[in-house]
């Protein structure tokens, strides 16, 4: 599939997830190790983004381009989608619940 082709719902790219770490042999790493690669990805993000929007200055290996942040953030989704796969969640169905949370709860608040 080439990148641009179509646009991929949460369903759909946690089925690619599962697919694919299905045909490594690998197989899934424990939902602890998981939670672990999450928060190190996030650190990631975070890295990238203090870099460029932040006031730290990059070393001259720092990736900070656009296409180091998207990278850094397409992990980020990669491994939520492992663990919501290993947890039994729908994150389309998770989303809409916490979409819906928003609109009711959270609908004026922040005006």
């Amino acid at each position: 599939m080439n990148n641009s082709e179509h646009t991929l719902g949460l369903g759909e790219i946690q089925r690619i997830v599962d697919q694919w770490i299905s045909a490594t042999g690998a197989g899934y790493f424990s939902p602890l190790t998981n939670t672990a690669i999450l928060a190190e990805e996030c650190g990631e993000v975070a890295s990238v983004m203090a870099r460029r929007f932040g006031d730290q200055r990059a070393k001259n290996s720092d990736r900070i381009s656009d296409s180091a942040l998207a990278d850094e953030m397409a992990d980020v989704l990669w491994v939520l989608c492992a663990l919501a796969n290993q947890t039994g969640i729908s994150l389309e169905e998770a989303f809409r619940n916490n979409l819906y949370k928003k609109n009711v709860r959270d609908n004026s608040r922040f005006l």
